[in-house]
């Protein structure tokens, strides 16, 4: 399979190096700064669950001289969605499909009114890695894994051949019928974790010592279900309280990724998780009170370092 990747950002970098590993033939779509770093100090992980090194990277920068794609794994942050939208839609002209594994949901809608229903495929992650000063990725965490599976009925095929490919892979593949249940099982989940490391600007061992501040991600989970639900996706108190477990069971130094951008100033995908709920809610006349003021507390921080570039100016 020709599998390009869109963004050698820590997700992608990981992913892509994992299939081409497996013997998938991978193209790294990337800005020509990015093209020009991975040119000079290569591409490689650093991983818990084993090393790779690649000995031949292929890095383009125009998405016109990519031939014959398969998959076009989009793992760029939400707020460089729009920005990216033209590539993609080349990408998708030359007969790819695209998984998106953003984390939210409205990109979904996004991307099947710019390309079509049946090009867009459902996809997450779950993994913890970050880029080191080379660039190389440096994945901390024991799980790594990519689910994936069909919005449309015609796209089981190329779900089958990823699954194939994603099991000779050194990575934890899931092809599942039911795409739309993951996605928001963890769109819930990432909703109230990054929100409330993020919001006290604390890890999760912290907050959970704190059970009037651990309640509100708690709450959070509670309004992330009733939202899925009256989309008619069925997430249950189960759901609900396996999270919660999940967030007991985590090292006590762990946070989320929005955390960690807050710490270095970076955009927040506050958008693309926590107003994007607010927006699907009052959409069903659903008011999400503790989402909300979660998103109000952060929204000052959403563009930190922008807004001091521009007071020092």
């Amino acid at each position: 399979m020709h599998i390009v990747v869109l963004g050698a950002g820590a997700l992608g970098s990981y992913f892509g190096l994992r299939l081409q590993e497996a013997g998938a033939n991978v193209t790294f779509l990337v800005r020509k700064t990015r093209s020009e770093h991975l040119k000079r100090y290569g591409l490689a992980i650093h991983s818990t669950q084993g090393d790779f090194h690649a000995e031949q990277l292929h890095v383009e920068t125009d998405p016109v001289n990519i031939k014959c794609p398969d998959i076009l794994l989009v793992s760029v942050k939400g707020y460089h969605l729009a920005g990216a939208m033209d590539q993609i839609r080349t990408i998708a002209d030359k007969g790819a499909y695209v998984l998106p594994v953003l984390n939210g949901i409205e990109h979904l809608e996004v991307l099947q009114k710019e390309i079509g229903k049946k090009k867009v495929l459902g996809g997450l992650s779950f993994i913890i890695a970050t880029l080191n000063k080379q660039g190389h990725v440096e994945h901390t965490s024991d799980f790594h894994k990519l689910i994936f599976g069909p919005l449309h009925p015609e796209q089981a095929e190329i779900c089958s051949r990823l699954e194939k490919l994603t099991n000779k892979a050194n990575v934890t593949g899931r092809n599942t019928d039911n795409i739309l249940y993951e996605l928001w099982k963890k769109y819930m989940f990432i909703t109230a974790f990054s929100g409330i490391t993020t919001a006290v600007r604390l890890p999760i061992g912290k907050i959970r010592e704190s059970e009037e501040t651990f309640h509100i991600a708690k709450r959070i989970l509670k309004e992330m279900k009733l939202l899925a639900n009256v989309y008619n996706v069925n997430i249950t108190d189960k759901d609900v309280a396996e999270a919660i477990e999940n967030m007991q069971q985590f090292n006590a130094g762990a946070t989320s990724s929005m955390h960690q951008d807050l710490r270095k100033r970076l955009t927040l995908e506050l958008e693309h998780l926590h107003g994007g709920a607010i927006r699907l809610g009052k959409a069903k006349q659903l008011d999400l009170v503790y989402t909300k003021i979660i998103y109000g507390l952060i929204k000052p921080f959403e563009n930190l370092n922008e807004r001091v570039c521009s007071t020092r100016q």
